[in-house]
């Protein structure tokens, strides 16, 4: 599911759950909700294109993956992994259940 919050600063911030609950990919903060809505759009339509998944290692020997749109825009990005096999089969996770993900608006 896809999850709308208002973070600290006061910024609308999607994220998208696993089944499990865990999340596995944050969005950047935005200043409207409705913009926040429509990142969560074009998060759906761009994690469909393998394409637009970037791997990156930590100093540490983390992993975590970063989605962005066409344009180059970051929409998210992703969890720690501990190895880049898993932060691949994160990525495949996002691509499969972002696309009928429901969204729901954060219990505060």
């Amino acid at each position: 599911m896809f999850e709308i919050d208002k973070d600290h600063a006061g910024d609308f911030r999607f994220y998208l759950k696993a089944k499990n609950g865990e999340i596995i990919l944050t969005s950047e903060g935005f200043k409207q909700k409705t913009n926040c809505e429509s990142g969560i759009e074009s998060a759906r339509y761009n994690a469909q294109d393998e394409n637009n998944f970037y791997f990156k290692k930590t100093k540490d020997d983390q992993w975590f993956f970063i989605l962005k749109a066409n344009n180059g825009m970051i929409m998210g990005t992703s969890e720690m992994f501990d190895s880049e096999i898993n932060a691949q089969k994160g990525a495949n996770t996002v691509k499969r259940q972002s696309e009928e993900a429901l969204l729901i608006e954060a219990e505060n």
